[in-house]
Order: C-alpha cells, then sequence, then structure tokens
C-alpha cells in the first residue's frame, strides 16, 4: 500500500463477488492485485475482465493489503480469519457467519489482528439511508415499517428470506434505534420464502418487517412514524418524503363548515450513487486510517444475533408449521 494507493483483491467471484471486482477496477486509488475463487476457470474469466490475476487465496493475501470476501456464508469463519491471521483488512459479506458458534472466536481474531474487518450490510451506504441518518437525528422515533420484497431469484440461494433479505432491515433498524430490542417475535410461511417480524425496543417503540420471495414486484421500502412526521424511503428509487401536518382548522363556505388538514410534504434532494461503491469506498478509507469500519463486525453479529432469534421463531410456530405442511 502506497500512500495514495491500495493494493485489493476478490476471494469469491460469484454473483456478488464479481461487482466488487469490477468497482475496485474501477476506483482511482486502488490496485485489483488479483482473483481467488474455487471455479479457476471463472476465476481467470473475472480476472481477464478486469486486467489482472486468478491466484491461489495464499498467494492474493501476500499481494494484497485489503481483500473482499464474498463466498458462501458456511465458508465466511474459516476463509476471513485466514485474511486476519494474514494481517490483511478485510471485507466480509452480509451475514457475517452463518450461525453465532463461532461469534467469539471470530470476535477475538479481530482483535488480536488489528486491521480493519468490514461487514457487508450494503443499504447503510445507500444514499437516501445516508440522508435519513441526518434527517432523524433530531426526532422522536415512535416505529419502523420495512418491507424487501420480490419474485424467486433465477439463482440458488441457501440462506432464508429473514438471512438473505430481512437482515439488511434488520441492520437499519438496529442503527436507527441504537439499541437491541426487548422482544422479538416472527412468522412466516412458504417454506421460510415469506416471513414477518415483529421488534420491541425500550422506550415504547417498535419495528415490524417483512421479507419476501413470493411477491411479484420488487419493493423497498422503510417508513418511519415519528412524533414529528412521517417518512418515507424508498431503496431503489433513493428518494425520501417527508409528510408534516399543518394545523387543522375549519373553514366556511357558502353557509357549510367543513374540516381540513393539508398535508405537507418534504422531498429532500438526495445525491444517487450506487450504493456499494460507496460502501466499499467507506472500507478502504478505514484501511488507509486504521480506523473502525462504519458496518463493524459487533454491527453484524448483532443482526444475525436478532435474524436467528426471528428464525427460531418461526420455527416454533405450530400453526405456520401446519400451514407449511
Amino acid at each position: 500500500m502506497t500512500e495514495n494507493r491500495t493494493d485489493v483483491g476478490v476471494i469469491g467471484v460469484g454473483s456478488m463477488g464479481q461487482h466488487h471486482a469490477r468497482v475496485y477496477s474501477e476506483l482511482s486509488n486502488t490496485d485489483l492485485v488479483g482473483i481467488a475463487d474455487v471455479d479457476i476457470e471463472r476465476a481467470g474469466e473475472i480476472a481477464d475482465k478486469h486486467g489482472t490475476e486468478a491466484m491461489e487465496t495464499d498467494d492474493l493475501l501476500d499481494a494484497a493489503d485489503a481483500v473482499s470476501v464474498a463466498v458462501p456464508t458456511r465458508f465466511h469463519y474459516d476463509v476471513v480469519t485466514t485474511c486476519l491471521d494474514s494481517g490483511v483488512s478485510t471485507f466480509v459479506e452480509k451475514p457475517v457467519l452463518g450461525s453465532l458458534d463461532h461469534a467469539d472466536d471470530l470476535r477475538a481474531h479481530v482483535n488480536n489482528a488489528g486491521v480493519p474487518v468490514q461487514v457487508g450490510h450494503i443499504e447503510r451506504f445507500n444514499p437516501a439511508v445516508t440522508a435519513l441518518s441526518e434527517i432523524v437525528e433530531d426526532l422522536s422515533l415512535v416505529s419502523v415499517w420495512a418491507r424487501r420484497l420480490g419474485p424467486e431469484p433465477d439463482r440458488e440461494i441457501q440462506d432464508s428470506a429473514v438471512i438473505d433479505l430481512m437482515i439488511h432491515d434488520i441492520d437499519i433498524v438496529l442503527s436507527l434505534f441504537d439499541a437491541p430490542p426487548v422482544s422479538v417475535s416472527g412468522s412466516g410461511t412458504r417454506e421460510g420464502k415469506h416471513t414477518s417480524a415483529l421488534l420491541e425496543f425500550e422506550g415504547d417503540r417498535m419495528a415490524s418487517l417483512t421479507a419476501s420471495r413470493k411477491t411479484q414486484r420488487k419493493v423497498r421500502t422503510l417508513e418511519i412514524t415519528a412524533e414529528e412526521c412521517f417518512i418515507e424511503v424508498d431503496y431503489l428509487d433513493q428518494s425520501i418524503e417527508i409528510h408534516r401536518n399543518s394545523v387543522p382548522e375549519y373553514i366556511e363556505e357558502n353557509g357549510d363548515v367543513r374540516f381540513t388538514h393539508e398535508s405537507i410534504v418534504e422531498r429532500p434532494v438526495v445525491q444517487n450513487a450506487e450504493p456499494l461503491r460507496k460502501e466499499l469506498e467507506s472500507f478502504l478509507e478505514a484501511v488507509k486510517t486504521g480506523s473502525t469500519p462504519e458496518v463493524s463486525v459487533a454491527d453484524g453479529l448483532d443482526s444475525l444475533s436478532v435474524a436467528l432469534e426471528i428464525e427460531r421463531e418461526i420455527e416454533a410456530d405450530p400453526v405456520i408449521a401446519a400451514i407449511d405442511d
């Protein structure tokens, strides 16, 4: 790593990892020094596309200052700890782990390695969410309603809708409330492909989350009720609407009295950008400065813990189990 450039690599270039390679190859302050994947042919194809080399993982770790890990979730622990044992800063796609069995060991590796480790909760870097974080600072939040819906993808996904989809919104909710939930409930159907969860927080606050692979329209929305206003966020459009009410009044017209309560809608300007690019730029800044990443391993484990609790609630629901049978 020089003063202005960072040598980077990608481990795992499937549906998500290939985009990490693309973004790294486009950034002016990085050199994409190599790509590793168990599928040698795939690694060579992506490497050729971006003007770099296909390597074995050990060779890549010798060459790189920082890597993205985008392998299947079940391999995260082994690959990430290998990266950390080599002293390489690591970005790992969500979920950080497949279970909490190795959570303490991973924390110990992170602490001992002393290099930045970031978890890929990409919605934190959606420009609409970045703008939202500033808006809610002075608001008294009451509830959050998140929907992450869409049809079945054309590729095999081993993770459930909770782990694959809902965990994004769990991360956003935890960051908004800046606290863990005091209670968690969940329900699901269609073999875990359509799920809902309710999280309750101290201060009489709540969040309702729905994730689905059975909805024939892609929806990515977040709605926030606060004492002061109502906020709608569209992740796909990267837009925000803030609804406020003017003072209600009665108006007399032609002898008739009617009630009016006009709604005032504000639309803050959001500078649209690719969330993955913003996410990797944030990671590289942490690598350069040695600072704690925007989404730490602790954050990733907190979101995973809530997601797994929701899954346990769904599995324990005899009514839903009967429906699926």
